[in-house]
């Protein structure tokens, strides 16, 4: 499925940089110069991504709020581009999910969008899933039919792992038993996402009113029921939905070097570290994060440092460490905000700290990460922040 975006942006330098980067993500791209087009557009077509040039008036704030009661697009990915000393707190109150600043930098905006791109692609759900495990039969045309496990369900989707590269702008056909039904669900769908390891995502088309009945009701029933937590975000509980990788994907299995500076590249320094030795399949970021680690289901916070984080896992600095496989909740501080991740301790190397995997129980944890790493990217020099 072809991915496309809005640009709102009367700057026409700025307005073609982001067309330029939205394209090397392989997005279709429009962009308008004034707020009253880009409403025309909003109210009339379907967006998976909108970039706005805010501006702190009232045009702005009626276009964010007519943006989010739109029904082509309330659910888009929303990226507003601010000046650099604005602060961007009420900016996400009026429902960005990231924020570029401005003067806009090529290298950091490229980062920044790719972090909301992986949003895009993968699990931006617009309604929670329950956890499942059911065989389904998935058929499509010009190829045999298969036989998979579905992972999770909603009322407009679900998720499943297969060896086999599913058509991207096909319908495909399913057949599967809820768990504890014996009458048959029958449906088509379409894929919303699908990544290297075998995950896809599937989206809902036509669903006969008697599948439909017993998918509400299997929901209705089987629904997760809210749990309390240590507080700062509340979490639903749902289906891990990070990527599987080993730990030397997210280079968490070699003990850490002293950290030293980003070297800058030019005048730009998006603290994005590469290297021939880096094996992480995800961009990485240096970084000086204030943060507690909880062991899960304990309320003791253990105070640390993040130094090192990336889409898939982060470098914990503490000297007292957890023992391998304990899973813990992180809570992140950043200037506007806490975010509250599930991980699981990978590595450990005592008086150091260690290395954690990610292990995301909902979309909101990870578009939360997603939004961490563009404000990384957008501010590199970040500094540790009271907890």
């Amino acid at each position: 499925m072809d991915l496309r975006a809005l640009v709102v942006c009367a700057d026409q330098d700025s307005a073609n940089l982001l067309t330029l980067l939205l394209t090397e993500l392989e997005m279709a791209v429009e962009s308008v110069p004034s707020i009253s087009r880009g409403l025309e557009l909003v109210d009339n077509q379907h967006y998976d991504a909108i970039v706005f040039d805010y501006r702190p008036d009232q045009s702005s704030e009626e276009f964010l709020a007519h943006l989010r009661h739109s029904p082509k697009n309330h659910a888009s990915v929303l990226i507003a581009v601010v000046d650099s000393e604005f602060n961007a707190a009420p900016v996400f109150g009026l429902g960005a999910n990231f924020v570029l600043h401005r003067p806009l930098s090529a290298e950091r905006s490229r980062i920044s969008l790719h972090a909301a791109h992986g949003l895009l692609g993968g699990e931006r759900r617009r309604a929670p899933r329950t956890r499942m495990n059911s065989t389904a039969n998935v058929a499509y045309p010009g190829a045999p039919e298969m036989r998979t496990v579905l992972n999770d369900l909603s009322h407009g989707g679900t998720s499943l792992e297969t060896n086999r590269r599913l058509p991207a702008a096909t319908k495909v056909y399913f057949e599967f038993a809820l768990p504890g039904e014996r009458q048959l669900v029958r449906l088509s769908g379409e894929v919303a996402w699908q990544d290297a390891s075998g995950w896809a995502g599937i989206r809902f088309l036509d669903v006969p009113r008697v599948s439909r009945r017993l998918i509400e009701t299997w929901l209705a029933r089987n629904a997760p029921a809210p749990t309390t937590r240590t507080p700062v975000l509340p979490l639903a509980e749902g289906k891990a939905c990070a990527t599987p990788s080993a730990a030397a994907d997210l280079g968490l299995d070699s003990k850490p070097q002293t950290a030293e500076p980003a070297q800058k590249s030019g005048a730009e320094n998006p603290a994005a570290v590469s290297s021939a030795s880096n094996r992480r399949t995800d961009p990485r970021f240096v970084c000086k994060l204030g943060a507690e680690v909880y062991p899960v289901g304990r309320s003791v916070p253990n105070f640390c440092t993040v130094s090192d984080i990336s889409e898939g896992g982060c470098y914990v600095e503490m000297p007292t460490v957890l023992s391998g496989q304990t899973s813990v909740d992180i809570v992140v501080s950043t200037p506007h905000e806490k975010l509250r991740f599930l991980g699981r301790v990978i590595t450990t190397h005592p008086g150091f700290g260690m290395g954690v995997r990610f292990e995301f129980r909902d979309s909101t944890e990870r578009e939360g990460m997603l939004r961490l790493l563009a404000v990384l990217a957008a501010d590199p020099a970040l500094d540790e922040h009271s907890r």
